[in-house]
């Protein structure tokens, strides 16, 4: 069953400080300004920056952490969502070969503390389970473009934390009836994300252009993605929740298909100044995802939606914020 969305009068995005969940609070506080926007944060998360700060005085912040059940169910309480979007998560993939132990704890049993809190406050929000193409891991050319009853064949122990997530969405959906529905996100261009392909890139070269750094390195430049905006991203989130049947999932990816290695000549491209490059051991995974094409039919059946941005408006969202960003590190230091 689908809501209407002048039915959605309050919605809570767990992990709203983070930069997945401000872009989108900043999606519906612009677009939706009658909703309600809550979010859930950690008060111990460490930022350099706040992502919220455009929009603090229209949200609402609630110090919450998933581990802690009693939190989780007054946040609830308090809040009283509509629409839960779940984007809360330890999401560095390469680092969770270094702590695997951390994300896997995390994301599954704060997933399950999450389902458990909404069942104990009686509510039944629309739950929006924001997971990630990584659950599919490597697939051969036959596979692409990936559908989503490929097999889920994890690669690291944050698509594995990721396979749980969805699997747990699933089974509540069909245990409890709780309306679950699943996204699987494809790469996409996050500006306040650092741990990124794209978003590392642009801020080495914003920081090579104003003589920061010498040069740039790179892990893995072969694997291939589908690129979308990140802006574009949190609206089909929104579009997700309206539209989107409980109990299926469904991919979300752009339409631009590149090589890392190309994106990083690209960039290269527009920076002033000529981009030294080499590759850093250090930053390849012990096993990596390559082959990252979706099939988003089922998505776009559903929703009607469509990416608004094109690749090289993305592409110059990403560096100009960078660059803003470098030049305050001179501002500081001067």
């Amino acid at each position: 069953m689908n809501i209407v969305g002048t039915d959605i009068k309050r919605v809570l995005i767990t992990g709203i400080s983070g930069s997945g969940g401000s872009y989108l609070a900043e999606y519906i506080v612009r677009h939706h300004p009658g909703v309600e926007v809550h979010g859930m944060a950690r008060w111990h998360s460490t930022s350099t920056t706040d992502n919220l700060s455009g929009i603090r005085s229209r949200v609402t912040v609630h110090e919450c952490d998933l581990m802690d059940f009693s939190s989780l169910l007054a946040t609830l309480k308090a809040s009283r969502p509509d629409v839960i979007f779940h984007l809360a998560a330890h999401a560095n993939v390469r680092a969770s070969f270094q702590t695997p132990l951390s994300v896997l704890n995390n994301n599954i049993m704060g997933t399950a503390n999450l389902f458990e809190a909404i069942r104990a406050a009686e509510l039944n929000p629309i739950f929006q389970l924001c997971s990630t193409s990584e659950v599919y891991g490597q697939v051969g050319p036959e596979d692409v473009p990936i559908r989503e009853e490929t097999p889920m064949c994890p690669s690291s122990p944050y698509a594995v934390s990721k396979v749980a997530q969805d699997l747990l969405g699933y089974t509540y959906f069909v245990a409890y009836k709780m309306p679950v529905i699943r996204t699987r996100m494809f790469a996409y261009l996050n500006p306040r994300r650092a741990d990124l392909f794209a978003t590392s890139f642009a801020r080495q070269v914003a920081r090579i252009e104003l003589g920061l750094q010498k040069e740039l390195v790179h892990g893995n430049l072969d694997s291939v993605r589908t690129i979308i905006d990140v802006r574009d991203a949190m609206r089909a989130y929104w579009d997700a929740a309206l539209h989107c049947l409980p109990g299926e999932a469904y991919n979300i990816g752009g339409k631009t298909t590149i090589r890392v290695g190309d994106f990083l000549d690209l960039l290269k491209s527009l920076a002033t100044k000529p981009i030294l490059s080499r590759e850093d051991p250090g930053l390849l995974r012990p096993a990596d995802v390559t082959l990252q094409i979706p099939s988003t039919e089922k998505f776009e059946k559903a929703t009607g939606w469509q990416p608004q941005y094109k690749f090289e408006e993305s592409v110059a969202f990403l560096l100009d914020h960078w660059r803003i960003e470098v030049s305050k590190e001179i501002t500081k230091t001067n």
